[in-house]
């Protein structure tokens, strides 16, 4: 590879391509709004025999995720099936029913634990931690959760992050997600798992997702993603064996503007890996 340039469509990148598994925050919406453009080029390579799976690092479960789609537009008819970083936290939670958690985030994210019976404890008597976000993520930061998280490596906590992103959109802004907080309590030394991109199981959901629609294995170089985030969405396709479409209006989108192509020495240093394609903002 010698530059990187701009697609314009996603038709010109989805001859031989079977399964598209789509990021959601950043690429279908940016937290207020839909993307119309995106919302038909998903639901057009559908129509042409496509399957789509939404992979999020949505801290809810898919039906959670599915009624915030819709209230932003997203029809169910876009996508196949979602996978979000929620579920498998879930899963984490009824292992332990017998342990009792200290949970970080908005009551927003309470569908994490709805119907599973979790037992709740103060940090000091907690088994272990599960993270969703900040408590008030219109002002907070990682920074402020230093003295919990210091508490929390003194008794040697495990603590569950159910979104590894860092930043994401609201708007024209970016919020701070569970993965900043997850990832100042790693630097402290403590113990952190990790549920959603750019970590395995939750492309291994997705895949299995995927033959639940078609009926068969798809293989890797006929599986597309997409998504906004190097560290997330481009690490985790990388590390599965996945090509990468990636999109540039979410939260890179101020180091990639006003650029049209990328040298091999650019691309290296933002990107490590490079993507199979750069776009926009994803157009049919």
């Amino acid at each position: 590879m010698t530059e990187l340039r701009f697609a314009e469509r996603l038709r010109d990148l989805v001859s031989g391509v079977d399964v598209i598994l789509s990021d959601i925050w950043g690429v279908v919406h940016n937290g207020l709004e839909s993307f119309p453009d995106a919302r038909e080029a998903l639901h057009t390579f559908r129509a042409n025999g496509g399957t789509v799976i939404l992979i999020t690092n949505a801290p809810r479960p898919a039906d959670s995720v599915q009624r915030q789609l819709r209230k932003l537009g997203v029809a169910d008819d876009i996508y196949d099936a979602i996978v979000s970083s929620g579920d498998l936290t879930r899963n984490f939670i009824k292992s332990r029913l017998g342990q009792s958690m200290y949970w970080i985030g908005p009551q927003r994210d309470n569908s994490i634990h709805r119907d599973l019976d979790a037992k709740f404890a103060p940090l000091a008597e907690a088994d272990y931690i599960v993270c969703t976000g900040p408590f008030d993520d219109e002002v907070e930061t990682a920074e402020d959760y230093r003295e919990t998280l210091t508490q929390a490596l003194s008794r040697k906590l495990t603590l569950v992050c159910a979104n590894p992103d860092i930043l994401v959109e609201r708007g024209d802004r970016l919020i701070y997600c569970a993965g900043a907080i997850a990832e100042l309590y790693r630097e402290l030394g403590g113990d952190v798992e990790f549920y959603g991109k750019p970590h395995r199981p939750i492309y291994d959901r997705a895949m299995a997702l995927a033959k639940a629609k078609t009926g068969k294995d798809t293989p890797r170089e006929r599986v597309l993603a997409i998504g906004d985030s190097v560290r997330t969405d481009l690490v985790g396709a990388h590390a599965y064996g996945i090509d990468c479409l990636f999109v540039a209006r979410g939260i890179h989108a101020g180091e990639l503007e006003g650029i049209e192509q990328m040298e091999e020495a650019a691309v290296t240093e933002l990107f490590g890996h490079p993507p199979k394609a750069l776009m926009r903002e994803l157009k049919w």
